[in-house]
C-alpha cells in the first residue's frame, strides 16, 4: 500500500513539475460539501491511505502532508506510517493552517491547484485573501490528481435509484416544506434558490437514497422557483414512482450535469449559500443574480416536531433492544469464544437489521478496546482487529439508520478488572454528561456556552477532550447535521442557539494516549421548560450506562438519582422486548445503585 501511495505522490509531483506548478491542495470533500463520501470523488484517501472523515492533503513539488484535528492525529499517525507524508496536527500551538502553510513556504508569484469541483465558495475566497500577500495564484479548473486516479480504476458515479420516504415517518409533506422554504428566500429578496447539501435535497423533497455509506442521500441540486422546482439527478435514479411523486408538487428534472448550464443563465435573484455551494458552481452563476445567504431548509430541519420526535423515540427503543441483544452475547462469549473489535461491530449490525423499518447503520462502529478506544474515530478492520478480552475497557460509539430515526449512542463498559485512575475518569466523564443533560438555559443560549458544563468535572483534574461535546443528528438522515452543536468553537456548532425540536448528541470523553478512551453518549431533544423564556433538554437514548465504574464518592445525590432514574426509564422501554437471559441481564444493569 505504502509503494502504491509513493507512487501516486510522485505522479503529482511530477504533473506539477510539468505544468510549472509549485503545489496542490486536496480537500476531504465532494461537489456538496459532504463529510461521507462517493468512493468516486474519496480523492485525498486515495492519495494518502488515510481514512478519516476531515483532513486536507497539501502536496508541493517535493514534499507531502496530511493536516487532520484531533480525533484522528492516532489514525492517522498509523496509517501514514512508511508514506513518507508528513502529518500536521491541525489545531496544534505553531501548526499553520493549509493556507498559512502554504503562504509562508511557496516562493512569490507560485500557483497552487485546486479543484473548483471539491472547494466552496466561501473556502476559495480563503485562500486567494492567504495568497494575496505573495501574488500566489489558484488554477481550479486543472484536475491533476483525478487525472491519475482515473488511469488507475477510480470508481463511478453512484447510478442507484432513490425511493421515497413514507409519509406515515416523514410526517411533513413536500409541499409544506416548499411553502416554508419560499417565503424565507422571499423574507432574503430572492425569487429562487438553489440547494446543494445533500442532506437539505433528500429532506425537502422526501427522498432517500444510497449513494453515500451511512447517509441516506443521492447526488443532486435543486432550485427552487416561486411556482416549481427542478430537481438536478441522474435520470437512472428516477423510478415512475418517484416521478409521479415529484410531479405532485410540480418539481420536474434534468440531468445532474445541467446545474451548470441552467444557472450560466439564470435571471433571476438567486439565494446560494457560499458556505456550502462549491466554487464551480458558484462562479458559473452570473454575479448580479447571486444574493449569499443561509439555506433555509437547514434550521427547518433541525427542528424536529413533535411527531417526529415521537417515532424517533420508537426507534430508539428498536436501538436499546438491538444492543441489549448484542452486548449479551459479548459478555457471554468473553472468557470462551472472544469477539474481535470487528466481529463486535457486525454483530451490533447484525442485531439492529432484526429491526423493522431498518436502513443501515449511520456512521462506520467505533468499537475500540483497550489502547484503541484512545482514538476517537477508530475503525475496526476485519483481521487485524484486537480480540475483547476479560480486561480493561470497551469504548463503542455506533448508531443506526431507521425509517423513524437516526440514532449514535456510545458506550464505555467494563469488560475485567480497571483500575482507579479509569474509574475516576469515567465517574467525571459521567458528571459532565450529567450536567449536560439537566441543564436549564435560557432562550438565545449556543453550544458554546454550554460546552464548559461538559468539561468542568475534567478540568479540575488537569484533563480535557479533544473533540466536541455534541453534533445535531438528523432524521433518517446525516447522524451529524448542522447548524447546532455543543463544541468550544468555533464555527456554527458553537455559535448556533439552542431551539425547540433540535436533536443533538450529548458525548463528552476522556482519552489516554496508548492505554485507554471513555466516552459516554445520548440523543437529547431540546424543550421548553417550565420556566417562561427557558429551555431545558431530555434524553431519548434507551440502553445502560455501566455503574460499575462509577467512584460513589464523586458522585452528588442529585446525579445518582439521575442514573437512577434513567435506568428506570430504560427498564421500562426495553426490558418488555426482551426475553429469558437477555432480559434478566437487561434489568441487573438497569438496577438503582
Amino acid at each position: 500500500m505504502c509503494q502504491n501511495i509513493n507512487s501516486r505522490v510522485n505522479a503529482i509531483q511530477e504533473a506539477l513539475t510539468k505544468h510549472s506548478y509549485q503545489a496542490i491542495v486536496i480537500p476531504s470533500s465532494d461537489p456538496h460539501q459532504s463529510e461521507y463520501l462517493p468512493d468516486h470523488w474519496k480523492i485525498r484517501e486515495w492519495i494518502c491511505g488515510f481514512t478519516g472523515s476531515a483532513g486536507t492533503v497539501v502536496i508541493t513539488t517535493d514534499e507531502a502532508g496530511l493536516w487532520t484535528d484531533s480525533r484522528y492525529y492516532l489514525q492517522a499517525e498509523e496509517q501514514l506510517s512508511g508514506t513518507g507524508i508528513t502529518l500536521f496536527r491541525a489545531g496544534e500551538k505553531d501548526v499553520p493552517s493549509t493556507d498559512k502553510y502554504l503562504q509562508q513556504m511557496l516562493p512569490e508569484g507560485s500557483t497552487v491547484v485546486m479543484n473548483s469541483w471539491q472547494w466552496s465558495q466561501q473556502a476559495k475566497i480563503r485562500y486567494q485573501e492567504a495568497f494575496s500577500e505573495k501574488n500566489i495564484a489558484i488554477n481550479d479548473q486543472l484536475r491533476i490528481a483525478e487525472e491519475i486516479w482515473d488511469q488507475d480504476g477510480r470508481p463511478e458515479l453512484p447510478a442507484q435509484a432513490v425511493f421515497i420516504h413514507p409519509e406515515e415517518y416523514a410526517v411533513r409533506n413536500v409541499d409544506e416544506k416548499l411553502v416554508s422554504i419560499r417565503s424565507e428566500i422571499k423574507k432574503l429578496g430572492a425569487t429562487a434558490h438553489l440547494i446543494t447539501t445533500l442532506d437539505d435535497i433528500a429532506w425537502t423533497l422526501n427522498l432517500r437514497g444510497y449513494d453515500v455509506e451511512f447517509n441516506p442521500v443521492f447526488l443532486s441540486y435543486l432550485i427552487i422557483r416561486e411556482k416549481e422546482a427542478i430537481l438536478f439527478i441522474d435520470d437512472r435514479k428516477v423510478t415512475p414512482e418517484v416521478r409521479q411523486h415529484l410531479d405532485r408538487f410540480d418539481i420536474r428534472t434534468d440531468h445532474y450535469e445541467a446545474t451548470g448550464s441552467y444557472l450560466s443563465s439564470c435571471t433571476e435573484k438567486i439565494l446560494v449559500n457560499d458556505e456550502d455551494c462549491n466554487a464551480q458552481i458558484f462562479g458559473i452563476i452570473p454575479e448580479e443574480s447571486v444574493i449569499t445567504g443561509p439555506t433555509p431548509s437547514r434550521l427547518l430541519k433541525a427542528c424536529k416536531t413533535g411527531h417526529e420526535i415521537r417515532h424517533i423515540e420508537n426507534a430508539m427503543i428498536k436501538d436499546g433492544i438491538a444492543l441489549a441483544k448484542a452486548f449479551y452475547s459479548l459478555f457471554q462469549r468473553l472468557h470462551s469464544d472472544p469477539l474481535s473489535e470487528a466481529e463486535f461491530a457486525a454483530l451490533i449490525a447484525e442485531k439492529r437489521s432484526e429491526q423493522e423499518g431498518y436502513y443501515g447503520e449511520s456512521f462506520p462502529a467505533i468499537v475500540g478496546y483497550q489502547a484503541n478506544g484512545a482514538i476517537v474515530h477508530y475503525r475496526p478492520e476485519e483481521g487485524s482487529s484486537k480480540k475483547i478480552l476479560p480486561e480493561g475497557l470497551l469504548l463503542c460509539d455506533s448508531g443506526g439508520q431507521y425509517m423513524d430515526g437516526t440514532t449514535d449512542i456510545t458506550r464505555t463498559m467494563a469488560v475485567g478488572p480497571v483500575s482507579q485512575e479509569q474509574r475516576e475518569s469515567y465517574t467525571r466523564v459521567l458528571k459532565g454528561h450529567i450536567a449536560i443533560d439537566q441543564a436549564i438555559f435560557p432562550e438565545g443560549t449556543t453550544g458554546g456556552m454550554l460546552d464548559i458544563l461538559a468539561r468542568q468535572f475534567l478540568w479540575k483534574s488537569g484533563q480535557n477532550f479533544g473533540h466536541g461535546t455534541g453534533h445535531g443528528v438528523g432524521y433518517f438522515l446525516n447522524v451529524h447535521e448542522p447548524p447546532q452543536g455543543i463544541s468550544p468553537g468555533p464555527g456554527n456548532r458553537a455559535t448556533t442557539a439552542f431551539q425547540p425540536g433540535m436533536l443533538t448528541s450529548n458525548e463528552p470523553g476522556y482519552y489516554e494516549d496508548g492505554s485507554y478512551g471513555i466516552r459516554i453518549e445520548n440523543l437529547i431533544v431540546t424543550e421548553k421548560s417550565k420556566h417562561e423564556g427557558y429551555l431545558k433538554h431530555r434524553h431519548l437514548t434507551l440502553f445502560p450506562i455501566d455503574t460499575s465504574l462509577i467512584v460513589d464518592h464523586m458522585m452528588t445525590r442529585g446525579e445518582v438519582k439521575w442514573i437512577n432514574n434513567y435506568h428506570e426509564l430504560v427498564a421500562s422501554k426495553i426490558v418488555p422486548h426482551l426475553e429469558g437471559h437477555v432480559k434478566k441481564w437487561m434489568e441487573q444493569h438497569c438496577r438503582p445503585i
